[in-house]
């Protein structure tokens, strides 16, 4: 890019020898007759190099000079002073007010050329490094800007985690997660029909030993219980219904779809049978006399929020969820019993034992059951 240069002089022939010489170079080259004139130029223009006389009318070199290097925006544009005389004190002056250099006249042309082409270098390496630092201030603040919307993010990403870790305390998991998410919950909650697996479990002989034990005792039993419960429907990844005391709701494929729910239904059944039958040995030796009891049956329910305005819930409506509270209320201690739907999907991989019709309230005719032994190996 060609270089501009500013010449201020109020002789019009030492502007006129100074455009031809710094043309010939091949510079590009502005002229003002007068210290106004010149400093009008220089803000508009904004040149490479300013090559200003000392001595004019209006303005000096000296004060044109104070002004230049007073502007942000004109302060690193180098200025070779011209004078017609070399005293000292017009040097030191001009050299106070912030010039780069300067010429007696009459100058010698090459004098005049190797001054101008040491500014335009050092005009060069200047704008280089003015250029930098804005360019490294633009990306300081870039980065800034970064780091404001990344911690923004994170405590907006903290703040979720908090409130799904709420929800989880009293939603399941899977409704909680589905609850903190905006694009699948109008989708995954509306109401629904599906096929799902229901398991139903409670305390024998809770009630009766609340009448006797100390409050203190029978919460302590239910903190256990529930723990060992929740555990368990976490790691087989079941949905939890609801939880009324010592009766525990848990159902299977629903909302989030897992084509093996029977399985997984069974698996968790004995899970706890085996987790419970520890603990209800445990209370047994305190004195205890608590067991307890699972049901589970298969088939279609109606899902959905069910409830009113400021509190809603998340369940599951149909028969099927009072079939499998039925046979937990049949199942002795430590048994597991399965609906004749349950079975006949659960064949492949469990073993099972056929119970006799079961009469239970709220069905109009016996009930077809099976005590759950065991699942294959592999199953």
């Amino acid at each position: 890019m060609t270089a501009r240069i500013l010449a201020v002089d109020d002789a019009p022939e030492n502007l006129e020898i100074l455009r031809i010489r710094l043309e010939a170079a091949g510079y590009a080259v502005l002229t003002a007759p007068d210290g106004e004139a010149g400093l009008a130029l220089a803000r508009e223009a904004m040149p490479d190099l300013i090559l200003l006389d000392v001595m004019m009318p209006k303005l000096s070199g000296i004060d044109v000079l104070r002004i230049l290097k007073e502007d942000p925006h004109l302060c690193f544009i180098p200025v070779i002073l011209l004078t017609a005389r070399a005293e000292t004190r017009d040097v030191v002056a001009g050299l106070d007010a912030g010039g780069d250099d300067y010429l007696a006249k009459p100058y010698e042309h090459a004098a005049l050329m190797a001054r101008v082409r040491a500014m335009l270098r050092v005009k060069a390496l200047t704008d280089t490094v003015r250029r930098q630092a804005e360019e490294l201030e633009a990306q300081r603040a870039e980065l800034a800007r970064c780091n404001a919307d990344l911690e923004t993010r994170i405590a907006e990403q903290v703040q979720e985690i908090e409130r799904i870790g709420r929800l989880r305390r009293f939603l399941s998991p899977q409704i909680a997660d589905l609850v903190a998410s905006t694009e699948t919950e109008g989708r995954l909650l509306e109401t629904h029909r599906r096929e799902i697996t229901v398991v139903f479990c409670d305390l024998r002989g809770f009630t009766a030993f609340t009448d006797t034990a100390a409050p203190e005792d029978a919460l302590e039993v239910l903190r256990a219980y529930h723990a060992l419960v929740g555990a368990s429907i976490v790691r087989h990844e079941g949905t939890l219904e609801h939880f009324a005391g010592d009766g525990i709701m848990v159902y299977f494929n629903d909302p989030v779809p897992c084509p093996d729910h029977p399985r997984r239904a069974l698996a968790m059944a004995l899970d706890l049978r085996e987790r419970l039958g520890a603990l209800s040995g445990d209370w047994q030796r305190r004195g205890y006399e608590i067991g307890f009891g699972i049901g589970i049956a298969a088939g279609y329910a109606t899902l959905g929020q069910f409830g009113f305005e400021g509190r809603r819930e998340y369940g599951a409506l149909g028969s099927v969820t009072n079939l499998a509270s039925r046979l937990c209320d049949e199942a002795s201690p430590g048994q597991i019993l399965l609906s004749q739907r349950l079975q006949a999907l659960a064949e492949p991989f469990a073993e099972t034992e056929p119970l006799g019709p079961l009469t239970l309230k709220g069905f109009h005719r016996p009930v077809t059951a099976f005590n759950l032994v065991g699942l294959r190996e592999g199953g």
